[in-house]
């Protein structure tokens, strides 16, 4: 009788200048069955290097770094293509401007570095999944506050949403919202089945990463304002 093989692990990366920090997480990554540490760095030019020679799924990046920044080397790395690791990035706080330009550049969301294990731990199985880290109100906050202080020219024109149907811009807005598939399925009377599938229409549509990407575009067009 056969078995099925076992799953392959979630590879992760792990980039912060402090070492305490980076085998904290390890310890707690390590002990997951379902994922493993691939390498450590400890600055953005490391870090490069590093995924040159190692194959990453996720990788979770100090955003303030001596030597290349975290953002430097999320923008270098999400330039790779989409099949290149999904970047999360790292801070110590909660509505930290650079973190927009992160998640511009590529990145599928944010931790605060005192985050609980068991959060840190579901953040690198979403975005592993395809998924952004958007549905804690720390982030939904952080890209409220953001989008009203972007300058204009860095807005996306409105003309990007026309591809979309309306049921299409209903469900980004209630992405925007920080609703989960679940959730928009009961408030638009559909199952979660159809969700999924507009969800995946509205990326592909926007030429968005996940859903992080796609909720930056409703704040840059205007579809959804901050307090709305």
């Amino acid at each position: 009788m056969s078995t099925s093989p076992e799953p392959t692990p979630i590879r992760v990366a792990l980039v912060d200048d402090q070492q305490l920090v980076r085998a904290g997480f390890a310890l707690v990554i390590n002990s997951q069955p379902d994922m493993e540490i691939v390498g450590e760095a400890s600055d953005g030019a490391q870090a490069l290097r590093l995924l040159d020679s190692y194959t990453a799924d996720v990788v979770l990046m100090d955003v303030r770094m001596a030597g290349m920044d975290g953002l430097t080397a999320t923008e270098q790395l999400t330039s790779r293509g989409a099949d290149g690791p999904k970047v999360v990035i790292l801070t110590t706080f909660d509505l930290d401007e650079y973190v927009m330009r992160a998640i511009k550049a590529g990145a599928s969301g944010f931790l605060l570095k005192d985050v609980p294990p068991e959060d840190m731990l579901h953040a690198i199985r979403t975005v592993h999944a395809g998924d952004g880290v958007i549905a804690p109100s720390s982030t939904k906050r952080l890209i409220e506050r953001l989008a009203v202080i972007l300058p204009d020219e860095q807005k996306a024109p409105p003309a990007v949403l026309e591809s979309l149907t309306d049921r299409e811009r209903e469900v980004l807005v209630l992405m925007a919202r920080g609703r989960s598939n679940t959730e928009i399925a009961a408030d638009l009377f559909v199952a979660e089945a159809t969700v999924k599938t507009h969800v995946g229409r509205v990326l592909s549509k926007l030429g968005a990463r996940d859903r992080v990407q796609a909720v930056v575009v409703a704040y840059e067009t205007g579809l959804v304002r901050p307090g709305s």
